[in-house]
């Protein structure tokens, strides 16, 4: 049998130097922007500007390899959650809430229905369906 050096086995070097300017230039609009996120808007650019696509894993190894990634958030224990889940209010006009839905017709056709509710007395304030 022949044993592959680790020298072979070592990946390619690749220049990330524009890539790390692109990633800058998207991270320095809002700063808590994740790599998912950067890899999206990446995409979007390059597609308008009709360049090859970026790969999800080589954005997360340069933001990685330059410090660019967020902290994780770690859920310290003991401490309540600060939403109880309950959105009524006592006064008409203080919070809404919308939601929507949509299925497909017998005839191929698609049915939205969005709509916005008063989160006091559920009263429907608008709906649109399309």
């Amino acid at each position: 049998k022949q044993s592959i050096s680790p020298v072979a086995r070592r990946r390619r070097l690749v220049n990330d130097t524009e890539l790390v300017a692109e990633i800058k230039q998207q991270v320095s609009e809002l700063p808590s922007y994740g790599y998912r996120r950067v890899w999206g808007l990446l995409r979007r650019a390059r597609e308008t500007q009709s360049l090859p696509p970026i790969n999800v894993k080589r954005v997360y190894r340069v933001m990685r390899d330059h410090d660019l990634l967020l902290a994780r958030r770690i859920k310290q224990p003991g401490v309540p959650r600060r939403h109880e889940g309950r959105i009524a209010v006592k006064t008409s006009d203080t919070r809404w809430c919308s939601d929507g839905f949509e299925f497909r017709c017998d005839d191929g056709a698609k049915l939205s229905v969005t709509f916005a509710l008063d989160c006091c007395d559920r009263e429907a304030i608008g709906w649109v369906a399309s």
